[in-house]
């Protein structure tokens, strides 16, 4: 039997559109993402947390279990007011300033369009490097993201700049046509107490 759980209330996969405000990246305390989604959700902050389906067996039986595709993340998307409203909620580790919005939504954005059509996604290593590629068509169409180099065409990667992550999906490689690359962003971290550090790490 194969049965669905729901962990925690209130969380879609829905990304909340420019209106919202700006993007911020929050950090959250240990299993604390999909709760905190809840709470901004049910407060009518927007909000993004992107989430796998993953197999787990409990007492000899296979469930399927909704995770955090990045384990420690929440995307806020609102205003400076927004983010420390989150912070009040106990549950945040440090509230991360995006520099560079255009790329973030860009990035979240190919994650949905992903998530929407029900491809699967799994763990992969950051690429400093690679060949950035789009899919020209099928259900995936516009989606951008990289592949390791011209031999490997049946992975596209899919990258969040500013976690230093990426995940990946299987794709026939010859609806992947190549495009230029861009120039990483600069980062920016904005503690709790609203201090701005041009610091790459994260957690401090």
């Amino acid at each position: 039997m194969n049965d669905t759980i729901s962990l925690g209330s209130g969380v879609t996969s829905s990304l909340p559109d420019v209106s919202c405000g700006s993007w911020f990246v929050l950090r959250t305390k240990s299993r604390q993402e999909k709760i905190l989604a809840g709470e901004l959700a049910a407060s009518g902050v927007g909000c993004f947390l992107p989430m796998v389906a993953c197999p787990r067996f409990y007492a000899g039986r296979k469930v399927t279990v909704e995770l955090p595709l990045f384990p420690g993340y929440v995307f806020l998307r609102g205003t400076l007011d927004d983010a420390y409203l989150a912070d009040r909620k106990k549950r945040v580790a440090q509230i991360i300033a995006v520099y560079d919005q255009h790329r973030l939504d860009d990035e979240l954005s190919g994650l949905h369009m992903a998530l929407c059509v029900n491809a699967t996604l799994n763990p992969y290593p950051f690429l400093k490097k690679g060949v950035r590629v789009e899919v020209r068509s099928g259900p995936l169409r516009g989606l951008q993201g990289k592949i390791e180099d011209l031999g490997k065409r049946d992975r596209l990667i899919l990258q969040v700049q500013m976690l230093g992550q990426a995940t990946y999906l299987e794709i026939d490689g010859s609806l992947l046509e190549i495009i230029d690359d861009v120039q990483a962003p600069a980062v920016g971290f904005l503690d709790r107490f609203g201090g701005i550090s041009s610091s790459p790490r994260l957690g401090v």
